[in-house]
């Protein structure tokens, strides 16, 4: 299957004149809001109205009628905040009176949101909502240790859509100041030849290795999480070619989208363009964002690492995932498209200088524009552009509305203090053990997860986890980091795996077989988070010289864990060689850089790397020649 065929069949099918008129109109909003800032109870609510109406477009799913009408409710609402914007601004929370149009609007917009999250997302989050709205209304009726008597109806939608606590809080403003133009930068530069460009990459760098066909998955889908922070589209996006791949070279269906989905599913934490949750995590822990993306860089490295080091030792031990060398070809050549490496390597810069992230991004944007032109081949037409915006569009109304609406269970557990009581319940649960409570936090984040997008397992894990960890000792980033790791994990955790799930489908592989089969390569994976959660230098957080040795001590260890999972490196391992090098590598990611037991854990897996290499092998050798001399 040709690249550029294959690229045609995943991307969107053009919209109708009303989605490119919104898109554009969207499109100005967003970046007059650069030039000319407005206060929050302006942007946010018109963000969320050009959301809405994206979203019941008439040529959307479901009943015209009710599309319209839908539609219609959005801009009356929209409305009603332009035209109150000022006196909400102005208003005292619990002083002002609220007006009969004020529940009015609330009331709408509230049915609106969950609507458009039911269609966004599913019955998974909208019963989680519509569970958190009844506990507003009825919490006296909850167990005793929440203590908490409930909203009545004007309580509720003062707090939810007149103040910023709600659904205009912080995570609308995410979606506002970040996530919008991240977008659009993501759009553009696939729609440039970017995309293509790291699918060649990752076939030019290690696909006539042994395994080719895996690591050209992993290493294409890792760059293309550098451009977007969504599982399930890298899974589409890279997917598409390179699962057929894998197939050729001997690996199973289930193996196959297995790998994939993995490997999409660390384009969440992958900087530059992360997912949603880490523009959360910047806005609730006050950085600028470009300080988490510099202290994902670690944890993404040592993802990638460890899941490239246990495909390459499962290919060497099964002998399957060679491609041959046409297959192995890159679609045209790299080195003359290498030019399209600019914007993303622009917006690296910018961020680790200092610049804010919409600045950053903004200026990666306009590169994007500026290298379409240097090359024929990336040329795009007026049309192609109405395209992106369309394609643009559509994603913001499917992040905006989701994330706005989980503000709904944000406002809900900070104003009924249910987050304070659940940590101090969670505590208790652990046994005031900081371990005890990083294993009750890791099932938490999985178990919410498997129904939940990744941004809100980890907004509803950082309200109720992340204080609880702040208290037993973690640093807060850390704490953060610790919690959206296993919530991006939870992508692939059966029994609702999305990422696993779109893999299965281009695989036309069994659903829950691809989701266990990812899981159990994930197990590679799952102590990553133990390291940098007592370790701050491994976020970045620290001297560099300091720093760049933490890293590496961190691949040695995710490097020795895999190979204890595999049981394989220079030939099969007996089972205690492969206990060994577990005990080694859980020491020696378990322990803080520097302390005593990383010292021993790092020496004792040196000893063991030079025994299965080097004294081992001549063993074995000497055994041989020595039988063939007896013979």
């Amino acid at each position: 299957m040709a690249l550029d065929a294959t690229l045609e069949e995943s991307s969107p099918k053009r919209g109708g004149p009303a989605l490119t008129s919104l898109g554009i109109l969207w499109c100005l909003f967003q970046f007059a809001l650069i030039l000319w800032p407005q206060q929050p109870m302006v942007a946010r609510p018109i963000h969320l109205f050009f959301a809405l109406s994206v979203l019941f477009l008439p040529s959307a799913a479901g009943p015209r009628w009710l599309n319209a009408a839908l539609l219609t409710a959005s801009a009356a609402v929209g409305g009603y905040f332009l035209v109150n914007a000022q006196r909400l601004a102005d208003r005292v929370e619990a002083v002002d009176p609220i007006l009969p149009i004020d529940i009015v609007a609330g009331l709408v917009l509230l049915a609106l949101l969950l609507e458009g999250v039911r269609r966004c997302v599913g019955w998974s989050l909208l019963g989680l909502l519509l569970f958190t709205l009844f506990y507003n209304f009825a919490g006296v009726w909850f167990p005793g240790w929440s203590r908490f008597s409930g909203f009545n109806l004007e309580d509720t939608i003062e707090i939810m859509t007149m103040t910023t606590n709600g659904v205009l809080g912080v995570t609308t403003e995410t979606s506002v100041q970040f996530v919008f133009y991240f977008l659009v930068f993501g759009s553009a530069y696939a729609a440039i030849g970017g995309g293509r460009l790291f699918i060649d990459i990752g076939l030019k760098s290690s696909g006539r290795q042994q395994g080719g066909a895996a690591k050209a998955a992993v290493v294409s889908s890792g760059l293309m999480g550098t451009i977007s922070g969504s599982a399930v589209a890298n899974v589409v996006s890279v997917g598409v070619f390179t699962i057929p791949l894998m197939r050729r070279a001997g690996y199973s269906a289930t193996q196959a989208a297995g790998i994939e989905a993995l490997a999409s599913t660390g384009g969440q934490l992958m900087p530059p363009v992360m997912g949603v949750a880490a523009f959360v995590m910047a806005e609730m822990l006050q950085l600028d964002y470009g300080v988490i993306a510099m202290a994902a860089v670690i944890p993404a490295a040592a993802f990638y690492f460890a899941l490239f080091t246990i495909v390459d030792l499962g290919a060497r031990k099964s002998g399957i995932g060679t491609l041959d060398p046409s297959q192995a070809a890159p679609s045209a050549p790299i080195w003359p498209r290498l030019y399209l490496l600019l914007p993303p390597v622009l917006l690296i810069v910018l961020l680790a200088s200092g610049r804010s992230a919409t600045i950053s991004v903004v200026a990666a944007i306009a590169a994007c524009v500026g290298t379409a032109y240097l090359r024929r081949e990336s040329w795009l037409s007026f049309k192609d552009w109405l395209g992106v915006i369309e394609d643009v569009a559509r994603q913001a109304a499917q992040v905006a509305i989701p994330i706005a609406a989980i503000g709904i269970m944000v406002a809900v557990a900070v104003q009924s203090n249910l987050a304070l009581r659940f940590s101090s319940k969670l505590i208790e649960s652990g046994g005031a053990s900081i371990h005890g409570a990083l294993l009750l936090t890791i099932i938490g984040c999985i178990v919410m997860g498997m129904g939940l997008p990744t941004v809100a397992a980890y907004i509803i894990g950082a309200i109720l986890f992340v204080p609880t960890l702040i208290k037993l000792g973690l640093v807060p980033l850390c704490a953060h980091f610790f919690v959206m790791y296993y919530c991006v994990l939870s992508m692939i955790t059966p029994p609702v795996a999305l990422a696993s799930f779109a893999a299965a489908g281009l695989a036309k592989a069994p659903v829950m077989e691809t989701g266990w089969h990812a899981f159990r390569l994930s197990l590679v994976l799952f102590l990553i988070a133990f390291a940098f959660a007592f370790d701050p230098l491994l976020l970045g957080q620290g001297p560099l010289p300091l720093v760049l040795v933490a890293f590496a001590a961190l691949l040695v260890g995710t490097g020795a864990w895999a190979v204890a999972l595999v049981g394989y490196l220079n030939g099969s391992l007996s089972m205690m060689e492969r206990f060994l090098y577990g005990a080694a590598a859980v020491a020696n990611i378990l322990f803080p850089t520097f302390s005593l037991g990383w010292t021993v854990a790092l020496f004792a897996g040196g000893l063991l790397v030079g025994w299965n290499c080097l004294l081992k092998p001549r063993l074995v050798r000497t055994r041989e020649a020595s039988l063939g001399s007896v013979r």
